[in-house]
């Protein structure tokens, strides 16, 4: 395997696990990039940059990391409260008086972060044209009744989170949140990194599509099996779990540049590993003489508001303002490690007790939502590694 890039002293073992993902865990085309209090110790990539290609995966190679990018989408929200402009505990019709609707005026700015505003499904799917044209998703989140009590429970919103975040953002700043993360984070601190893909960086980007994990040693499953009733979740059209993910039907195409160029901060981020890795750096320390989070708004994002089973995954998770937190269903370095892992692969997390944060991107996409078994393979080498 020609592995490209750098690793540090001491951070062998992550170069080691991420070759082991090629040769053991099925990957294709991907990268991983580390940082420690805010210097970057590992910058690798190495296989395919299409998942379905030859050509080589290029320094510059960047991919669709699906929910991966909550977590910089989660930023936004976190900022602009940092700044004095969104009170968290204010109702999201403060800033958005149209969401008031169908019982929703005690929902609060806390309650989308932290996926409690039950607004995980739609009543009707949209279509990708309506998607991505920034009026029909807000329009459609704005009208829908809960699909509970507001406040009282979680469940992941996996689609809805574009317009309830992208709106929130829209209305508070007059800016999209596309735009606002490249003015405000992605141009301050280098970051590849957008919610709308630019014309001129097209040419970077590579295809991504799903992959069979290799069999274990032994003919054995190379996962636990899910339990009997996230199976039935998932295999159920009628089920919460089901209209959560296909709050957009038919299922847009990926690799298509339309989608590509559209900003839908729940399921189109596109990023390298090391743009992922630099902005959770940024999180919780300097990078460059640049910062992002206050220590106050750290303490937000990593501060437990969600906890238990979740009503769209089934398994009990775990969430801050806007992150997956360290937990069974998220494995991350520790337990105030926070962050966001993509379906089907890549992983964006900050730990700030060790000073690491993390970016991996891929795109061959495994089966899961949250603990991707190559993601937990660099992890663990990174924790083998402090």
């Amino acid at each position: 395997m020609d592995v490209r890039g750098t690793v540090a002293p001491g951070f062998e073992a992550v170069r080691d696990a991420f070759v082991r993902n090629f040769e053991q865990r099925g990957e294709r085309g991907a990268a991983v990039a580390l940082y420690r209090h805010g210097r970057k110790v590992v910058d690798l990539w190495a296989g395919t940059r299409d998942v379905d290609g030859r050509e080589p995966w290029a320094v510059d190679t960047v991919q669709v990391v699906r929910s991966a990018g909550k977590g910089v989408a989660a930023a936004v929200p976190l900022l602009l409260h940092q700044r004095g402009q969104v009170d968290l505990d204010a109702p999201v019709g403060t800033y958005w008086p149209e969401f008031k609707a169908n019982g929703k005026e005690r929902v609060l700015v806390r309650h989308l972060l932290a996926h409690r505003a039950g607004l995980a499904a739609l009543d009707v799917a949209l279509t990708p044209e309506e998607a991505a044209d920034q009026v029909s998703g807000p329009r459609a989140v704005a009208a829908q009744r809960p699909q509970w009590e507001p406040g009282t429970d979680h469940g992941y919103h996996a689609q809805t989170y574009s317009w309830l975040i992208g709106e929130l953002v829209r209305r508070v700043t007059g800016r999209t949140i596309g735009r606002w993360i490249a003015e405000e984070i992605a141009r301050p601190l280098g970051l590849d990194f957008w919610f709308g893909l630019p014309d001129d960086e097209a040419h970077r980007i590579g295809r991504i599509g799903p992959v069979e994990p290799p069999p274990a040693e032994g003919g054995g499953a190379l996962r636990v099996r899910p339990k009997r009733s996230v199976v039935e979740a998932y295999g159920d059209p009628a089920s919460l779990t089901r209209r959560a993910f296909g709050a957009i039907d038919p299922f847009p195409d990926e690799n298509d540049p339309g989608y590509r160029a559209a900003e839908l901060p729940a399921s189109n981020g596109i990023a390298t590993a090391r743009g992922l890795a630099r902005c959770y750096a940024a999180m919780i320390g300097e990078v460059d003489g640049e910062r992002l989070f206050a220590p106050a708004t750290l303490t937000l994002a990593r501060t437990e508001e969600s906890a238990g089973p979740d009503r769209v995954l089934v398994v009990s998770t775990r969430f801050g303002l806007g992150y997956m937190l360290h937990g069974p269903a998220a494995p991350l370095l520790g337990p105030g490690a926070f962050g966001h892992p993509g379906r089907g692969g890549s992983l964006g997390f900050a730990d700030p007790e060790s000073g690491i944060a993390l970016g991996y991107v891929t795109n061959g996409l495994q089966k899961g939502v949250t603990a991707d078994p190559r993601a937990q393979a660099l992890v663990r080498a990174v924790r083998s590694s402090l």
